[in-house]
């Protein structure tokens, strides 16, 4: 049957199509048609049943003929023939797509889907690049051709009924109408709706009526999906009367189609070719139309344009591609868009069933996963923190432990060095100094220079004055070359013959150049310097120098071999709890208090504690004072016992040097006079009783909130601008009020203990202050001390170390003393006003200036006593030496005085380098006398910033000794200063300072000069007399 299909399939397709048609006439013949034979009605019922098996038969075989001829490839009449070698050889591009990638194999079924469809606009294409047919053109109109618009539909005309939307036809169709070109058709021509001009028949297909089966079997067709599309050959198929393109438009009443409409089945036989593209719109814009609420009748559009959206559009449908097939499509798409509308059609309550339950379980799931992410998140951080929690009390207190450790091994080293003391002392022996200053981090940050700070006991370096002692200093700067051969020159200087420091440092040939010489060598195989290797990696941390030492294993290892098979001690600076981490590593004793006993007693509050409890004096006051309604009490009541005390000091417990001090004068008070005379009005007795008090405790505590917010200034200003900073951090913190010395006249002086583990106490200095900017700011020291009797000096200090060491305090402790004369009994008052356990600057300049005279000091008589070499000349005829040889055979004892400054600071120093600097106080004069044990020596602190030095000057006297100290300041501020940039400095304020002290030095020597005169007078009266 397949030959024959390819045979004839032309003919046999249309002779299957007239028999068809030939059996419904003659059905609908018979219908009308009754028979009589001797007078019977003949049986018509057995001719329709062999004339309905006989159309069951030819409708299967067309059937079949209809699957067979499918599967080929539909073409549309050949219209012209085009050359041969215009066709090109495609066989070799059909066989480069073996092995193709999946891009391509899609390309070549999307390409193979649009060969199907005749009607889409890139099939010409197509057909031309993969069979190399070219196509006409059909679209273009010409004189000789007509068209056919296959695609064309025409709006109904809508009857006005109740509920449905009239939708009047348009007059034109709508652009984009695309055009199929059938052929060519001399025939007659057939007239158009509406007295439309009359065109040229094209080639036009004819269907023949119906049948009830045929439109059953076709609904079931279109409501079951695509009917396959029957190629028809437009040539060979009879002329057909024509029918006019207004009744191929059909109606979708309320979402249904009708199939046994007349006009939806000749519509359907007008597009029987691309009929299975056009199933799936229908049946999707019927479904849609019948979702809206109202009763509405849409007559369709069917443009060219959506054949390609069927095509290309996978069968999935969306609204607006729906719309696009109804000409009226915006009255539709604003009906569509009402809220609700949706759900008011056919099949709305269930929608809005299925929205809701949908909406509601999306509500439910959202609800339930944004609990369960909450839940997660917060077992997360639960379980976060309670890690970090863990591992933090893990830290913690394995830091306890290690602290408990390094303390108890703290206290068994210090047995040991309590009990061996002594043969330490007198055998060869390590010192490590490091001169950390233990403050707290806030402390710490707020200081500027803070490591140029902890370097300015660079004296300790002189500890190697005892030829048993080696030092092992740890700076926290970095030192650089220049100041490494300084100090090395510097402490070779010991005991040296004649010449100045200039020359001892220049010349290395002169008198006594060797023994400089091997002492230098000695000296440096004594003393070692090394910077933490931990110093560079915190650079912003501003950490003690025992903390960065912990960090530095290289350094520690290295200190550990240098001390190996020796006895060692360590010697910091303000306690801090690495101090014993770093002893521990080391496997070194400490000369130092406990941190814990060193932060409670070295406070204001217990200084006093230790002063009362060693029963020296203290100015009137009270200590642990932290609350705002405490100090004004305290205040008031302190205030009405003292009545002679004019000035009020208030120092914090946390803070040093004078940085955390204000002050307040009674002189501001409204009520002073009044006071005063209410004090005269009673004795000494009787103010002491509280009724004679009252009225002027009750008149203070009025007014002392008052005064204090307008009159109480800090002194260091740069750290606390106003009194409110001030007296938050002072009642943060705690604190102390007490009394100025009530004198025009007062001195402090500074006394240095050594608090031995033997219990023994040593006064290792003692000097009288010098001040800077403000008296209650210390920037230098005089030493010896002058200002109290030495042996009441020397009683006090004893007490003082005792009460330490009852508290088991042990090490260097530092304390501050005020002397004046008491305006009522003129008699000498001494005041304990301040207590430091840490190793003092003036104690590291002291041992730089015993080292440079080669002295000693005696602070039980108040003397610094230099020994002095005097060589002179052999006579003549002498028989053990030559004529002229040079002999030194006396020595003598000289008494000398010192002015120590800890930090001269000048800004400008910085831009000024160390050897400009040394030459220009050479060729000022500015230097030190090895034979006469006087001149001036300087304390270096750093090779990169610079702007701060050390200074000592030593004299015949005391005024000599402040002398070239101020003229030492002076020529060094003229020498880096312009008058256009002075910088900062403190050297005028202790140039201001000493004058002062020399002008008091002047009085006190003319007095004493009068006094002598009158008692060498009455002596000589006496003698006379006798």
């Amino acid at each position: 049957m397949a030959d024959i299909l390819n045979k004839h399939s032309d003919e046999l397709g249309n002779v299957l199509v007239q028999v068809q048609d030939d059996l419904r006439q003659l059905k609908r013949s018979l219908g009308r048609i009754t028979f009589h034979e001797k007078g019977e009605t003949v049986d018509l019922q057995a001719l329709d049943a062999a004339i309905r098996r006989t159309e069951s038969g030819i409708r299967r075989r067309a059937e079949q003929y209809q699957k067979t001829v499918n599967r080929q490839v539909l073409t549309l009449p050949i219209l012209f023939e085009p050359p041969l070698g215009s066709i090109p050889d495609m066989h070799h591009q059909r066989g480069q797509s073996v092995g193709a990638s999946p891009g391509e194999k899609h390309k070549a079924a999307l390409a193979m889907r649009l060969l199907y469809n005749p009607v889409h606009p890139k099939n010409r294409t197509l057909m031309h690049q993969n069979y190399g047919i070219q196509l006409p053109d059909l679209r273009k109109r010409s004189a000789t051709t007509e068209v056919c618009y296959m695609t064309n539909m025409y709006f109904l005309k809508t009857e006005f009924k109740e509920n449905v939307f009239p939708l009047a036809p348009p007059e034109k169709t709508s652009r984009g109408q695309k055009e199929l070109i059938w052929g060519k058709d001399p025939g007659p021509s057939h007239g158009h709706v509406g007295g439309a001009r009359e065109r040229p028949s094209t080639w036009t297909i004819h269907t023949p009526p119906a049948s009830a089966n045929s439109k059953s079997s076709e609904h079931r067709q279109m409501t079951q999906g695509a009917v396959r599309l029957a190629p028809l050959n437009p040539q060979c198929l009879p002329a057909l009367a024509s029918i006019s393109i207004s009744k191929l438009s059909f109606t979708i009443l309320e979402g249904h189609i009708n199939p046994m409409a007349p006009d939806f089945c000749r519509f359907k036989q007008h597009y029987c070719l691309c009929w299975g593209l056009l199933v799936e719109l229908l049946s999707g814009l019927g479904s849609f139309i019948g979702s809206l609420p109202l009763r509405i009748t849409v007559p369709v559009l069917l443009q060219g344009g959506d054949l390609d959206w069927a095509v290309g559009g996978g069968g999935s449908s969306s609204v607006e591609s729906l719309l696009s097939v109804i000409e009226n499509r915006e009255e539709v798409w604003d009906l569509v868009h009402r809220p609700g509308q949706r759900y008011r059609g056919e099949g709305g309550t269930e929608a809005a069933a299925i929205r809701i339950q949908s909406c509601w379980r999306r509500h439910w799931a959202r609800n339930a996963y944004l609990r369960h992410r909450q839940r997660k998140w917060a077992a997360g951080t639960i379980a976060i923190s309670w890690l970090m929690h863990a591992q933090l009390g893990r830290v913690r207190k394995s830091l306890q432990e290690s602290k408990r450790t390094h303390l108890d091994n703290y206290r068994i080293r210090g047995q040991y060095l309590s009990a061996n003391w002594k043969h330490i002392q007198a055998s060869r022996r390590t010192i490590i100094h490091v001169p950390s200053l233990g403050y707290s981090q806030l402390q710490r940050f707020s200081l500027k220079g803070f490591d140029v700070l902890q370097n300015i006991q660079m004296g300790r370096l002189c500890d190697v004055r005892d030829e048993n002692v080696e030092v092992i200093y740890v700076s926290p700067v970095r030192l650089g070359d220049d100041l490494s051969q300084y100090y090395t020159r510097l402490l070779a200087l010991q005991q040296r013959g004649q010449g100045g420091l200039q020359e001892a440092t220049v010349d290395p040939g002169d008198g006594w150049g060797g023994g400089a010489r091997t002492t230098q060598a000695s000296c440096t195989k004594r003393f070692t310097i090394l910077t933490p290797d931990a110093l560079e990696d915190f650079p912003t941390h501003n950490m003690c120098l025992s903390t960065l030492l912990k960090y530095s294993p290289r350094t520690l290892r290295r200190i550990r071999n240098l001390i190996q098979g020796q006895q060692a001690y360590m010697v910091g600076g303000v306690a801090h709890f690495d101090d014993l981490a770093v002893a521990d590593v080391l496997g070194v004793p400490l000369l130092g208090p406990e941190p814990a006993v060193a932060r409670l007693y070295s406070t204001k509050s217990g200084g006093r504690r230790i002063f009362t409890g060693a029963g020296v004096t203290v100015p009137p006051g009270q200590w642990d004072i932290y609350s705002l309604q405490q100090l004004h009490e305290t205040l008031a009541q302190l205030m009405t016992n003292h009545m002679e005390v004019r000035r009020w000091l208030f120092k914090m417990d946390s803070e040093m040097g004078g940085r955390g001090t204000a002050y307040c004068d009674v002189s501001h008070l409204n009520c002073s006079i009044w006071a005063q005379q209410e004090y005269s009005h009673h004795s000494p007795e009787r103010w002491r009783t509280a009724w004679a008090q009252e009225p002027v405790l009750m008149k203070y505590l009025e007014e002392v909130p008052e005064w204090l917010s307008h009159y109480a200034q800090p002194v260091k200003t740069s750290c606390y601008p106003t009194w409110t900073c001030f007296l938050d951090t002072f009642l943060r913190h705690g604190g102390v009020v007490e009394g100025y010395p009530p004198s025009d006249s007062v001195t402090c002086l500074t006394v240095d203990l050594l608090l031995q583990p033997d219990g023994e106490v040593t006064v290792l200095s003692c000097g009288d202050q010098l001040h800077g900017p403000s008296e209650l700011e210390t920037a230098g020291s005089s030493v010896p001390q002058t200002s109290v009797c030495p042996d009441a000096l020397h009683t006090l200090c004893l007490r003082v170390g005792q009460a330490c060491l009852q508290r088991h305090i042990i090490g260097h402790v530092s304390m501050d003393l005020a002397t004046f004369l008491d305006p009522r009994t003129l008699e000498q008052q001494v005041w304990a006003v301040d207590l430091d356990l840490s190793y003092s600057n003036q104690l590291a300049m002291t041992q730089l200036m015993l080292m440079m005279t080669g002295g000693s000091l005696d602070c039980r008589t108040s003397r610094l006593e230099v020994p002095l070499t005097k060589p002179f000349l052999r006579q003549k005829g002498s028989k053990e030496t030559a004529v002229g040889v040079p002999l030194v055979s006396h020595l003598s004892v000289a008494s000398r005085y010192a002015v120590l400054g800890s930090r001269l600071l000048h800004t400008n120093l910085s831009m000024v380098h160390y050897s400009v600097f040394f030459q220009m106080c050479k060729a000022q004069g500015i230097g030190f006398d090895i034979k006469e044990k006087q001149g001036t020596v300087f304390v270096l602190h750093d090779s990169c910033e610079r702007y701060s030095l050390g200074m000592v000057t030593v004299g015949d006297d005391l005024q000599g000794a402040l002398m070239i100290f101020a003229r030492n300041l002076s020529v060094i501020h003229q020498e880096i200063s312009a008058p256009n940039m002075q910088g900062e400095t403190n050297f005028k304020d202790l140039i201001r300072d000493i004058e002062e002290v020399l002008g008091m030095t002047v009085q006190n020597k003319a007095q004493v000069s009068e006094e002598e005169e009158k008692t060498a007078a009455v002596a000589v009266r006496t003698k006379m007399d006798h």
